[in-house]
């Protein structure tokens, strides 16, 4: 899937979005705030246990782009359950929004909605940590 991956506490929040979207930026920025990578641009999604899991192509493993800096190597997470995906091409137009969701292998996943902000950088990272009030 092209898509990137972190992990904080062991919840993998998937990131979506065209390219140029901030993927990787994104990643980048929570990565700074104690998340994990497991993958960026690519990212390896498999059932297994009723749970989505996330994990990097070995190619890849490790490897982060900074637009403007370069490749990057960071110490990877070897897979995560997903708990949240983002989707950096859709803007969210509500204040309290409905809860969303993304089905991937027939199973459903959190979807959040929303272009790069640092708004979105602490709300995703506090989703992912304490989850969503219904």
């Amino acid at each position: 899937m092209h898509a990137s991956c972190i992990a904080i506490e062991g919840r993998g929040l998937l990131i979506l979005g065209p390219s140029g979207a901030g993927k990787s930026s994104l990643a980048l920025r929570l990565m700074a705030l104690g998340a994990r990578l497991v993958a960026d641009d690519r990212c390896v999604i498999q059932p297994r246990d009723g749970n989505l899991i996330a994990s990097s192509p070995p190619a890849l493993s490790g490897l982060i782009e900074a637009r403007g800096i370069g490749i990057l190597r960071a110490d990877p997470l070897a897979e995560a359950p997903l708990v949240l995906a983002v989707d950096l091409g859709q803007a969210e137009t509500e204040r309290l929004p409905p809860r969303r969701h993304l089905a991937v292998h027939g199973i459903a996943l959190d979807l959040a909605l929303g272009p790069l902000s640092d708004h979105l950088v602490v709300s995703l990272l506090q989703h992912l940590r304490c989850g969503r009030q219904a």
